[in-house]
């Protein structure tokens, strides 16, 4: 089983609980409706990689993420994580009304920072994620469709979190394709105060 570190703990997730579609100018990015429920898929573990891959069967996208840590009933970290997409076959699944598994939940399709430990009064989080030095993506709770208190307490009314699981709260615009070589750079801020950096290169 694949495993993420917290401040000196490993934590082992039996899953990961992805939230689709929750900011409108991605929505709009690509294209797709505004959903009338909130869109919600799952990453086996087996999709947690600390390599971020650019190619596999096709070229991988990245989306950049506020991730948080499901531990007694609460969100207990949060950390940046890589969504990754095979986003030439998502695209010809949805025009089939498939299930989006084949695109999402591959092998390696997850990257996650350390997830650094929060405390219930935690909520003003913003995130970037730059290549090669130049900013990309950002987000902010307040831009949300579902903010993450929203997404625990409908997730609670049909699927259960275990300890250790991870909840990925949906990507901002700016998605696009991985370049090999490429320096790829996640942070998350609390107030305006740095939590985290984590670097990959893509390979």
């Amino acid at each position: 089983m694949n495993t993420i570190q917290m401040e000196q703990r490993t934590l082992t997730p039996s899953k990961v609980v992805c939230i689709g579609r929750n900011y409108v100018d991605h929505i709009a990015e690509l294209n797709n409706e505004v959903p009338d429920d909130m869109v919600v898929f799952i990453k086996p573990n087996s999709a947690i990689s600390s390599t971020l891959k650019a190619f596999q069967q096709e070229p991988i996208h990245y989306e950049g993420e506020l991730c948080f840590v499901y531990e007694q009933g609460r969100f207990s970290a949060v950390g940046f994580g890589l969504d990754l997409t095979k986003r030439g076959l998502q695209n010809k699944l949805k025009a089939k009304g498939l299930p989006w598994e084949r695109a999402k939940a591959f092998d390696g399709a997850a990257l996650f920072s350390e997830f650094v430990a929060i405390s219930p009064e935690d909520k003003d989080f913003t995130f970037e994620l730059s290549i090669n030095d130049e900013v990309v993506q950002q987000g902010h709770i307040g831009l949300m469709i579902y903010n993450p208190e929203t997404i625990l307490a409908q997730l609670s009314t049909f699927i259960t979190l275990n300890e250790g699981d991870i909840v990925m709260t949906g990507t901002p615009k700016g998605v696009g394709e991985i370049k090999a070589g490429s320096i790829f750079k996640g942070q998350v801020s609390l107030k305006g105060q740095l939590l985290l950096t984590q670097v990959w290169q893509a390979v």
